[in-house]
């Protein structure tokens, strides 16, 4: 069924109208294979086909998508939400006055201090946001609006060669990072899970979606080690390994207080799987207790300081690529870029 561009001569109803009309189409089209909680997706989902009165209505429904197992929805809220507030200032009072020229003048705005990957995917977000406007609306007399929004032209993105390095923590750090896990003062009721799943995530370099949605059943001992098999993007299985000397005590405790609604290993104390928003904040505390600040804090920073510091040891490109369940190995390459041993040779050339 396709709508009107505008309605009710309301900017404010006509935007938020294709908001959650295009936030359910990506929702939809996302995978979904982290969902936990089927009928509260139903629910989300058919709370964005009523629509809603305001785009702060919307955000902890989305927040809550999130949280479910959408992991990616935030990446297209984000940027229109911005967009939102951008255009209400500008004194929008309808959608046809929106232009890639105005969308150039908003992504110069508001993406001058983020880094090449968000200001990607704020032009991402844009060009499906408007494309999907332009297949779904159309005028009681047949007539279809097209924006044709490409973004093409639009100079914020510095390139490949723009590109920032990874932040990671260095050796020393990473030794006050472990003191300071095993000494934050977390409740005793959430010692455990934290200290296990932020320890599992740094010694594996797994990513935050797969240690969240790790089984028991995917835990198997091998002599010294226990093998952990997670599933990574695109569903893609593959097996990384810990000593167990290192989450032993604290899988112990987990494994006797948790009180999980499914199989997984880690769940919230109402039972339901934990966030990835959850786990970074854990990681930045953690941090912050050790004096240690990087220019990402997350919990993603410290999948680049296991491969970092894997390759630095090993000088196996195949073996980083192969324990951070990459596809390509050029997404790997990345951590060349800090073998000291190879840059020290430079020094010498005189």
């Amino acid at each position: 069924m396709k709508y009107p561009l505008d309605c009710e001569n309301s900017f404010d109803k006509s935007f938020l109208f294709w908001l959650s009309r295009f936030l359910r189409n990506k929702i939809t089209s996302l995978s979904n294979r982290q969902v936990k909680d089927k009928d509260r997706l139903a629910q989300i989902l058919q709370a964005l086909v009523k629509g809603f009165d305001s785009i702060d209505s919307i955000k902890p429904v989305i927040k809550e998508a999130r949280n479910i197992g959408m992991n990616s929805i935030h990446v297209y809220f984000i940027p229109l939400e911005k967009l939102f507030h951008f255009l209400v200032n500008f004194g929008a009072n309808s959608l046809k006055e929106i232009d890639e020229e105005l969308l150039s003048d908003f992504l110069a705005t508001e993406t001058s201090n983020l880094s090449d990957a968000t200001k990607k995917n704020y032009r991402i977000a844009l060009i499906g946001f408007f494309g999907y406007i332009d297949k779904q609306n159309e005028a009681e007399n047949g007539f279809v609006y097209r924006y044709g929004i490409e973004l093409k032209n639009w100079g914020g993105l510095g390139g490949q060669g723009g590109k920032k390095l990874p932040s990671f923590m260095q050796k020393e750090e990473v030794q006050r990072f472990i003191e300071a896990i095993d000494t934050y003062p977390f409740s005793a009721k959430i010692a455990a899970r934290n200290r296990l799943i932020i320890k599992i995530i740094l010694y594996t370099g797994i990513r935050v979606s797969e240690a969240i949605n790790i089984h028991m059943k995917d835990f198997n001992k091998d002599s010294d080690a226990y093998i952990i098999q997670v599933r990574g993007k695109g569903n893609k299985p593959r097996v990384v390994m810990i000593k167990e000397a290192i989450i032993k005590r604290d899988l112990i405790e987990w494994e006797s207080i948790k009180n999980c609604n499914n199989s997984t290993l880690f769940c919230n104390q109402k039972g339901d799987l934990l966030s990835q928003a959850y786990i970074s904040g854990v990681v930045e505390k953690i941090l912050l207790s050790a004096g240690i600040r990087k220019e990402k804090n997350g919990a993603h920073m410290l999948r680049h300081t296991f491969a970092t510091m894997l390759y630095q040891k090993s000088k196996d490109l195949i073996l980083v690529q192969e324990s951070l369940g990459h596809a390509d190995i050029n997404t790997s390459r990345i951590y060349t870029h800090f073998d000291k041993d190879r840059l020290k040779q430079t020094t010498d050339i005189f």
